[in-house]
């Protein structure tokens, strides 16, 4: 193998790795979102639940 065609070869291999690693940061991006986004749900649910709770049934408190 030349020269060029093992430089070639690097390059190519390069290019494949930077493709990964952006798919790869991509699929975080988008975990990272599902993840806030179920956080959040989840929070209102609680501060949902305990609003009904403290104003439909006072007598609980």
């Amino acid at each position: 193998m030349s020269q060029e065609e093992f430089q070639e070869k690097i390059l190519n291999s390069l290019e494949e790795l930077k493709a990964d690693v952006a798919k790869s940061n991509e699929k975080f991006e988008v975990y990272r979102q599902a993840t806030q986004s179920l956080v959040n749900l989840a929070f209102g649910l609680i501060a949902s639940a305990t609003i009904i709770r403290v104003f439909l049934n006072p007598d609980l408190n």
